[in-house]
């Protein structure tokens, strides 16, 4: 006896009684349905790619301005070292021509700066003032401790503080160095003169001191 096994039909996407194209566009679904899990994955990996390169970007760009900030830095450190040590040098040397300068001046203040000697010396405080080198200390200007040194003392009537009457040695000074302080003779208000003065100003005070 033979036992019949029944057919199975093999279902098909594509309805019964559909024309070729219909079956055509299934197939397309179909394959665009397969391959849009794949795309998503690809879209996903450029998006890290990306995010990565833009944060190397950034590093990478706070890097070269840290380092441009550093250059400008020591490019600052450098001209301020360098304008210090001429400026060291230029008054060591002029430190070595004060004496010189000195002389000069004497022989100006005795009358004996004529002829050739001069012309040398002309050029020569022509030369030193080219260089930033400036002379101060002047009679009757008020004593300043940090540009003036007071080689002599006495007291004076006519002064209401201490004051430089007589300039014994200018002073040098390049910018705002000093190189060498002004040597001078100072003079103080005499003892009780101020209190003198201030009743003289005020005869009111004298007059109730007495009573």
């Amino acid at each position: 006896m033979t036992e019949e096994t029944p057919d199975f039909e093999e279902k098909s996407d594509v309805p019964s009684g559909a024309t070729a194209d219909d079956a055509a566009e299934a197939a397309e679904t179909s394959e665009e349905d397969s391959t849009a899990p794949a795309g998503d994955a690809t879209d996903v990996a450029l998006l890290a790619q990306l995010d990565q390169a833009r944060t190397a970007l950034t590093e990478r760009t706070g890097d070269l301005q840290r380092l441009q900030a550093e250059y400008q830095n020591y490019r600052r450190r450098v001209e301020r070292d360098r304008v210090t040590v001429k400026e060291i040098a230029v008054a060591s040397l002029l430190s070595e021509l004060l004496p010189v300068l000195d002389d000069v001046g004497r022989a100006r203040d005795h009358g004996e700066l004529v002829g050739g000697f001069k012309s040398v010396a002309e050029s020569l405080e022509t030369v030193v003032a080219k260089m930033g080198l400036q002379q101060f200390g002047k009679e009757g200007e008020p004593f300043d401790p940090t540009i003036h040194e007071a080689l002599m003392h006495s007291y004076a009537p006519d002064v209401t503080e201490t004051t430089c009457v007589a300039i014994l040695q200018p002073g040098y000074r390049i910018g705002e160095r000093t190189i060498r302080p002004a040597r001078v003779a100072v003079a103080e208000p005499q003892p009780g003169a101020q209190a003198k003065a201030e009743e003289s100003e005020d005869p009111d005070k004298s007059e109730k001191d007495s009573e």
